[in-house]
């Protein structure tokens, strides 16, 4: 008869191997291609939807709180004001840590809201007898001092006033068409995205096991018609020596080329090892040392919002980024989640007029000048440019490496926003005429020099 073939152990393993690595292959596409992933080497400038200071501190110009009014652009100022320095601690219809300021107007003229808002210890201080009233009904929970203009805190009262009543409304009217066409497209979307990576998730397990069943038939067949072929006395003797053929393992270690192989690709990833520790010496990135206090980035600055600089208060205005002081903490928590025993470690630190020993996570070296307020004041950078995700962090780590190479390539992606000045006028003329219109970056300013950074 016929010689027969038969494809060996091993080749099928191999090919269960190529098929599992191809599956997981297909699989970290379909990942990336459902959802985005971060870059290690930090978010990209510029691409936080975030509002800068700027926004926040636009100009209200006829704003008209007092009458229950006030223009579009006044109101959508106040907006972002209130977010960002009130919201807090207060909202418009309902008391939160503060009261609700549905009704400010009415309650108080703009010339008492004023002062109040800007120092309301002082007015408490001078006998104002109804600042005493609220100072007293609200357990002596003293609000801190704001350094806002007068016409910024105007456009918050009349943002307030706009919105006097349409929580109250909204609950009343859960069926309405424009909060069910809301639900549906906030919910829906979510849940298209949610199940869309569930069912290719469920076809790839699917798949896998398929492909698995089919290798293992594969074998016992093959086993089988061997057990078959045995005891059949008609076959010759090339067929005898295929069917009772074995893979000799030993050739493998005692081939030459496979030991030369082996020994310049453990050479390889031994030096490679070597080079990528060398150049990690000194990098932090992923650093995420335990807090003396469970503090949770992503319940305060995600689920309920609460704006950086509320607590990092020199956020904007200092080369460094305060760690918030326990006084801070207590404008909250005097009245929220009292018996917490994370907040009663706050306690026990005021009381003994101890600062917290928070564990410093973001560090550059004394060699580096670095000012904080320059990249968010001047610059317009966003906290998640450099911190990463930080409003979805329990724990805080360090998301960015911190190194030169990347501040540089920074520097030299990130335009300037020159619009505006006059002291850039000649230097964007003279850069456009030399550079052919290319974007003028902190590079073109100067900012790659060493002398920036090193001084």
């Amino acid at each position: 008869m016929n010689s027969i073939r038969f494809r060996s152990l091993p080749h099928l393993f191999l090919a269960l191997f190529l098929t599992f690595a191809a599956v997981n292959t297909v699989s970290a596409q379909g990942e990336v291609g459902a959802a985005p992933a971060v870059s290690k080497d930090g978010v990209t400038p510029g691409s936080s939807n975030a509002g800068t200071p700027a926004a926040a501190a636009a100009p209200a110009a006829g704003a008209t709180p007092g009458a229950g009014g006030g223009d579009a652009a006044a109101i959508a100022a106040g907006d972002a004001l209130f977010k960002n320095n009130c919201a807090q601690c207060h909202a418009v219809n309902e008391v939160v840590v503060g009261p609700a300021l549905g009704g400010i107007t009415k309650r108080r003229p703009i010339s008492w809201l004023i002062p109040w808002i800007k120092n309301s210890s002082k007015v408490v201080a001078s006998g104002d007898e109804y600042a005493v009233k609220l100072y007293n009904q609200y357990q002596k929970q003293q609000m801190p001092s704001f350094q806002l203009s007068d016409q910024e805190i105007t456009s918050i009262v009349a943002w307030v006033t706009s919105q006097e009543g349409q929580t109250a409304q909204v609950n009343a009217n859960p069926t309405g068409k424009d909060a069910g066409t809301d639900t549906k497209l906030g919910e829906g979307g979510a849940d298209q995205g949610g199940g869309a990576g569930q069912y290719a998730d469920i076809l790839l397990i699917v798949l896998v096991v398929v492909l698995i069943v089919l290798v293992v038939t594969l074998v016992i067949i093959a086993n089988i018609m061997k057990d078959v072929l045995r005891g059949r006395k008609d076959l010759d003797g090339r067929d005898i020596e295929v069917l009772e053929q074995r893979f000799d393992w030993s050739k493998l270690y005692k081939s030459s080329a496979i030991r030369i192989g082996a020994g310049v690709v453990f050479t390889l990833v031994l030096l490679y090892e070597s080079v990528q520790g060398a150049m990690g010496i000194g990098l932090m990135q992923g650093y995420q040392p335990t807090q003396p206090i469970a503090f949770s980035h992503k319940l305060h600055a995600g689920e309920h919002q609460i704006n950086c600089a509320y607590c990092h208060t020199s956020v904007y205005k200092s080369k460094s980024a305060n760690i918030p002081s326990a006084n801070i903490c207590m404008n909250c928590h005097s009245q929220i989640k009292t018996e917490s025993q994370e907040i009663k470690k706050i306690y026990r630190a005021i009381e003994r007029k101890q600062p917290i020993q928070w564990v410093r996570v973001h560090n550059l070296p004394d060699l580096a000048y670095f000012n904080h307020s320059q990249h968010t004041q001047v610059g317009g950078i966003q906290c998640q440019t450099c911190h990463g995700p930080i409003q979805n962090m329990e724990v805080v780590y360090q998301y960015s490496p911190l190194t030169m190479g990347w501040c540089i390539n920074c520097h030299r992606e990130t335009p300037l926003n020159t619009k505006g000045n006059a002291y850039y006028n000649n230097l964007v003329k003279l850069h456009d005429q030399a550079n052919g219109g290319a974007p003028f970056t902190v590079s073109s300013n100067g900012g790659t020099e060493c002398s920036k950074c090193h001084y």
